[in-house]
Order: structure tokens, then sequence, then C-alpha cells
């Protein structure tokens, strides 16, 4: 009975061996052939196209399935007095930018070849304003969000306090004088075009040096949107 299944194993492998020696044997036929009525070079064309056409396919399927990256926002400042800006940025040449202000979809346009775009004409709401943005393409694909940029509008002019001199003329006999006031946080304080240095809560402080007889000096505030206040005061240095 061994013997039997030995001889019928040994048979079945044969039979396998046999079939793959005959489809060997076609296909090396079926080549000769090709070439004969064919041609070499025909072949090998036929060889490149059906290479290039699943580099076609793998490029068009890995452009499919790649998203395109997040648009770059571009503002070159944090803050402004007025209410219409133009928001630019850089993208991937012809995907589409979404423009969003507050989650709110503002607008959307085409990136340039250069891979530029430019919001114009963008309206600004009172406070802070955040812009975002996000790349589609033709098919579909969508980026992640940006980075969140935040420009504030603010067109009132900050505030003043001059503590000394508490009035806009004063006379004095001493000729080291000084100047002190009060400001709001993130201001620029400038007296008689000299900076002065301005605290965490907006105080300022600057000495100045009197001449004999009057002296006038202008302090001037100003806010990261460019608002303005301008305050003169006349100091008599009596001698």
């Amino acid at each position: 009975m061994a013997e039997f299944r030995r001889s019928r194993l040994k048979k079945t492998g044969d039979d396998s061996i046999t079939r793959k020696t005959i489809f060997l044997g076609v296909l090396t036929v079926f080549l000769f052939v090709g070439v004969a009525v064919f041609g070499l070079p025909l072949l090998v064309r036929f060889s490149v196209f059906l290479g290039n056409t699943k580099n076609k396919n793998d490029e068009e399927t890995r452009i499919q399935v790649l998203p395109p990256m997040a648009p770059r926002l571009i503002l070159p400042f944090e803050a402004t007095n007025s209410a219409r800006i133009s928001v630019k940025g850089l993208a991937e040449s012809g995907v589409v930018v979404e423009l969003l202000k507050n989650d709110v979809s503002v607008e959307k346009l085409e990136v340039s070849e250069e891979g530029e775009f430019s919001f114009d004409r963008v309206d600004l709401s009172e406070g802070e304003n955040e812009f975002s943005a996000i790349a589609v393409t033709e098919n579909g694909g969508s980026s992640d969000l940006s980075e969140i940029l935040i420009v504030t509008f603010d067109n009132e002019a900050p505030h003043l306090t001059m503590e000394n001199p508490g009035e806009d003329e004063l006379t004095v006999d001493y000729d080291d004088f000084d100047i002190v006031g009060k400001a709001e946080p993130r201001v620029s304080v400038l007296v008689n075009g000299r900076v002065a240095i301005v605290d965490d809560d907006g105080g300022f402080k600057i000495k100045m040096q009197l001449q004999a007889g009057e002296n006038e000096f202008e302090v001037v505030v100003r806010d990261m949107a460019g608002n303005e206040t301008r305050k003169k005061v006349k100091i008599t240095y009596d001698v």
C-alpha cells in the first residue's frame, strides 16, 4: 500500500513538471515568433509603453493620495487702524486657497504659477480678527489648516495722562526735570523725539535737561495700530 502511494506521488510530481515544461516551451516559441513577425524594436517599445503606463498610473495614484501642503499666510503687522487690509500668502501652484476669518469663509482664489496669492480689500471687525486658510485641489483633496494669525483692528487714540507736569505750563528753579505720565501697555512714548521707557502698566518717565527760560516739550504716545495722542507742555526754568 505504501509503495502504491509513493508511486502515485511520483506520478503527480512528474505530471506537474511536464506541465511547467510545456508552458515554458510554448512561451519561448511565442517570443521567437513575436520577434520574427514584429521585430525586436517593436517588442522593446511595447515593453517601454507598459512600463511608462504603470509609472504614470503610479504617479497619478500618488498625486491623488497626497493632499496639498497647508498655505502660509503673511501679514506684516499685528494691529492696524485701517478697517480694510490685504492678506497675502504662499501655497502650491494651481491649488485653490480659501481664506477664513474667525472660522467663517471670506473668499476663494487660485494660486498663481509663482505660488503666491493675495486677498485684497478684506474687511476687519473691531477688536481681534483670526485669519487662517486651507488649500483645495481639483480632485477634492484638502490641506491642513494653516497657522492662525491674529490682527487687531483699533482706530481709537491711546490714553495719556500727564503727572509731571500736571498742567500745560510750569515754572521751576532747577534744570533737571522728570517728565512723568501714564499711557497704555504696549505703547511707545517719545518726548521731543527721545524714547521714554514704558513699564508693563503704561507708566513712563524720562529726565530732560532744561535751558534757562522757556522749554517746550511734545509728548507723543503711539499704539501698535498706529494711533497717536500728542500733548504739549511748557516748562520755564527761572534761574
